[in-house]
């Protein structure tokens, strides 16, 4: 039996209308190459923006951003998550500072270990989590109804993420003589008593 005409066309528009919404969205990320990280991010952000109406599967985004077109980067990454699947499982945290410190110690610890192993892939899906975590403090340092010191501890943590991206080697160097200085313990006043 053929369901009606009417409910036909309603799930074509509802299709349409979310192919519409991930087109949209996806042209706002602007990314050259769409990674498993990238999509995620961008089903987050529909989620954030439409609700229930934003609500869809990883592998539909893929789907859709493939079939308009869009450079997609998954096999490696697919390979290297199947492969490392618990090593990648829960790694970003920042809900405080110390909890963003670890969570790079982490991400660096997972790069140099594939690094040494030769594992290209493992190496760029950690780097792409380390993009995606920063683009997601930077979201959080941006919302305006977040409160203003939690805020400036992600403005700080985005920082923290962009120089182990740029300068991996001297970023713990560095983040030593960050946490000295004036200008961060008169920020942070708090980063003592919680550590």
């Amino acid at each position: 039996m053929s369901e009606p005409l009417n409910a036909s066309n309603e799930r074509t528009h509802k299709e349409h209308s979310k192919k519409e919404l991930i087109l949209a969205a996806a042209r706002e990320i602007k990314t050259a190459s769409w990674t498993p990280a990238e999509i995620d991010q961008l089903r987050r952000r529909l989620m954030a923006l439409h609700g229930e109406a934003g609500k869809t599967s990883s592998e539909y985004i893929a789907d859709v951003l493939q079939a308009a077109g869009f450079k997609l980067q998954l096999n490696m990454q697919e390979e290297a998550e199947d492969q490392y699947e618990e090593e990648f499982e829960d790694l970003l945290h920042f809900k405080s500072l110390q909890d963003a410190e670890v969570t790079l110690m982490r991400l660096d610890e997972l790069m140099r270990r594939f690094q040494t192993h030769g594992e290209r892939a493992a190496v760029e899906r950690v780097l792409n989590i380390a993009r995606l975590g920063k683009r997601r403090v930077e979201m959080i340092a941006r919302n305006k109804k977040v409160d203003a010191q939690k805020r400036a501890e992600k403005d700080e943590i985005s920082d923290w993420f962009r120089i182990w991206l740029e300068t991996p080697d001297a970023f713990f160097d560095w983040l030593d003589v960050r946490k000295q200085s004036p200008e961060f313990q008169k920020k942070f006043p708090q980063w003592e008593s919680e550590e």
